[in-house]
């Protein structure tokens, strides 16, 4: 099972996405324990005061240092992976999640106003960001992520193989798929996937994944991952028997 405590003020913005669906089912089967805790409980002020305006200057607000710091030192175990919701993390991708997932404690902090005090990112393990734009909060980035790294946790689906061939997941998008009706509007299913030829269904995959990342995700062609498996061939050869001559 997968511990994910989330440090937010508004822990609302997680509880309701997070509750649903393949997440709140894997929640029901003890896949994954998560947990809220609002740094405005370790404030001492009558208020809860959890932001004040930036030394320096400058617009909006900042998040105090040591609510943030008390919530994590009560949080923080030995296996604990503190990770930061931040514009100037590394981008998450599939690669990332699979590490996360072989976790057994994960920490998600989430700044919000314009950011926190520069003090505190020496508590934090990692800082990631889910791109290059701007959030009101990090709640919705760690509710993203943290749906990312649960479905690749075992028992999040009663099939295991479902994650296996998913987009990125050899570097590649996935190859299109189709479900019944066989014709749908005129428009039918490659004759291919009703062929029942499974080798001849995976190379045709392969194909179409491979023309649709030149496509629509070139950059994805540049990673070693990719090109592997765009160049990877059948070890399985097709040996053809020479005919015999006729005797008289």
């Amino acid at each position: 099972m997968l511990k994910v405590d989330v440090v937010t003020a508004f822990p609302e913005m997680l509880s309701a996405p997070l509750g649903q669906s393949i997440i709140g089912r894997a929640q029901k089967a003890k896949v994954l324990k998560l947990g809220f805790t609002n740094p405005r409980d370790f404030t001492d002020d009558k208020h809860h005061t959890l932001d004040d305006r930036p030394y320096g200057g400058g617009p909006g607000m900042l998040m105090k240092a040591e609510p943030l710091y008390r919530a994590i030192k009560k949080l923080r175990k030995k296996n604990s992976l503190v990770i930061l919701t931040s514009p100037r993390g590394q981008t998450f991708s599939q690669t990332l999640a699979k590490k996360l997932a072989k976790k057994k404690h994960l920490i998600f902090v989430c700044g919000h106003y314009e950011g926190i005090d520069e003090r505190v990112y020496p508590e934090m393990d990692l800082e990631v960001s889910l791109g290059d734009f701007i959030l009101t909060g990090g709640e919705l980035a760690a509710a993203v992520m943290i749906d990312s790294i649960t479905r690749l946790l075992p028992g999040t689906f009663k099939k295991s193989d479902v994650t296996v061939s998913e987009s990125f997941e050899e570097g590649l998008l996935e190859a299109p798929q189709y479900t019944r009706p066989e014709v749908w509007r005129g428009k039918k299913v490659p004759q291919i996937l009703l062929s029942g030829h499974h080798k001849e269904m995976e190379n045709w995959k392969r194909e179409q994944a491979l023309k649709l990342t030149k496509k629509y995700r070139p950059d994805l062609l540049k990673t070693s991952q990719a090109k592997k498996a765009a160049t990877k061939k059948e070890t399985k050869k097709v040996t053809k028997k020479s005919p015999k001559k006729k005797t008289k």
